[in-house]
């Protein structure tokens, strides 16, 4: 049956788009009733001939001026086409005959908007809202935040979306749709307000429930999103969603075991994800269970193994542990793929300056030096591996890069006092530590960890003590 249907309109089709041809030519057989110009104007429409339509719509308009239907049709291929004005035009007529259609205002608020005549998009809204009621009002709504989405004013998509639930709260549509533009638009607290209506009349809407938990959340009010999205996931106990945001939501209080369980909750409902292992490793690491934490990453590794920051993760967790030859592996599969990633960088040279290996470690730190030069921790890690690889000079020099490039931070000072020391340059030193000492006295700690014995240099001592009633100790 389907196919002889297709048939037929193939055919009806044919006779209409021949007849067509025939009024253009001014030959006999020309006659088309409304219906059929609507027909050969959607026909044309459906493979993009816009120019053919726009034709057909002048001739059907030319036999019938009244027809709200083709004027609209008109109006749409004017718009399609970028003729604004000429459709505003049209719509205008339409606005005479007192066409009440939901596409008719649509068009008019894209013109407006096409031309910047925003304030006039907002009218025609305005306007069109007034006019309709139940299902066509929402069919409006819809297409009119269409509309304001594709032109980028999407604070109305949003009044689009909060209009539509306050006529349907159970649109689940509009529910999915505004937890969206709530967190884009920055409209927490209206979203919050609009959803707890929306619970008042129906209590057991979980998505209701979810969104006013991601507003909640959107102002960091992370104890009343928990508490929303356990009613939704309550009302739903397969709503994997509403247990990923109760993870996070979790995982930003802190709460790590709580959060461990939601996003596990997440992996036993829904497929395995990347980001949901790794998540759950992020929390056995601030825990420091290190073991577990690797094995959450290595799921997360199974499933994306070309991720070098879970490799550098689990290098981490390795170097928590001081297993710097495990740490090692890992960080080089991770620094294989970013060699100048700083971070991967600096672990890989604390892990050499650990194993002694103090000219690797030199080179990797150096690197983060080169691409970070005001990376404080960096050039200190830095100085202390030439301090332990006993390169008092080499140390020196750095030391007087690390000032310039810091632009004059004063635990160097300190540093160069050291390194002076070191080589037995006393005079120097203590003017390079009487300066650091004027600036910021607490730092002499950093000195005196890395060489206690500099304490037993008299004129150490004097110069600390002249500090001492500034309690830096």
């Amino acid at each position: 049956m389907s196919n002889f249907q297709n048939r037929q309109n193939r055919e009806e089709l044919r006779i209409l788009l021949a007849r067509f041809q025939n009024l253009k030519n001014g030959l006999p057989d020309s006659y088309i009733e409304e219906e059929g110009f609507e027909y050969i104007i959607e026909h044309f429409e459906e493979r993009e001939k816009h120019v053919q339509a726009l034709e057909a719509c002048a001739y059907g308009i030319s036999q019938y001026p009244y027809s709200g239907n083709l004027l609209l049709l008109n109006a749409s291929m004017l718009v399609v086409l970028r003729r604004y004005e000429a459709a505003l035009d049209i719509l205008q007529k339409l606005s005479v005959l007192n066409f009440l259609e939901v596409t008719k205002y649509v068009l008019e608020a894209e013109c407006y908007l096409a031309l910047n005549q925003n304030d006039d998009a907002e009218t025609t809204m305005t306007e069109a809202i007034s006019l309709f009621e139940g299902e066509e009002k929402v069919d409006l709504l819809f297409e009119l935040a269409d509309v304001f989405d594709d032109y980028e004013i999407f604070d109305k998509v949003f009044e689009c979306m909060k209009l539509i639930l306050e006529i349907e709260g159970n649109n689940e549509e509009a529910l999915y749709k505004i937890c969206f533009w709530t967190e884009y638009t920055g409209r927490n607290e209206e979203s919050i307000r609009l959803h707890q209506n929306i619970i008042e009349q129906f209590p057991f809407n979980e998505l209701a429930w979810f969104n006013l938990g991601a507003a909640y959340q959107g102002i960091k009010l992370h104890e009343k999103a928990i508490e929303a999205y356990l009613y939704a996931t309550a009302i739903d106990e397969r709503f994997d969603y509403a247990y990923r945001n109760l993870g996070d939501a979790y995982l930003r209080l802190r709460r790590f075991p709580e959060a461990i369980e939601s996003l596990q909750k997440v992996l036993d409902i829904a497929s395995p994800e990347t980001v949901l292992y790794e998540a759950i490793g992020h929390c056995w690491d601030k825990m420091n269970k290190f073991s577990e934490a690797r094995k959450s990453y290595a799921k997360a590794i199974e499933l994306n193994p070309e991720d070098h920051q879970l490799h550098y993760k689990v290098g981490c967790t390795h170097m928590n542990e001081g297993h710097w030859n495990l740490a090692l592996k890992s960080l080089l599969i991770a620094n294989k793929v970013h060699k100048i990633q700083p971070e991967y960088n600096h672990a890989i040279g604390q892990c050499y300056m650990e194993m002694q290996n103090y000219d690797e470690a030199v080179t990797y730190i150096g690197t983060v030096v080169r691409i970070r030069p005001k990376n404080i921790l960096a050039w200190t890690d830095l100085l202390r591996c030439f301090h332990l690889a006993e390169q008092w000079e080499e140390g020196f020099e750095y030391a007087q890069f690390a000032w310039e490039q810091t632009e004059g931070k004063p635990i160097f000072l300190f540093y160069k006092s050291l390194f002076l020391f070191e080589q037995g340059k006393f005079k120097e030193a203590l003017v390079f530590l009487e300066n650091g000492m004027h600036i910021s006295p607490k730092l002499v700690k950093k000195l005196v960890e890395l060489n206690p014995l500099i304490l037993q240099h008299p004129a150490v001592v004097d110069v600390i003590a002249r500090y001492k009633q500034r309690k830096f100790l």
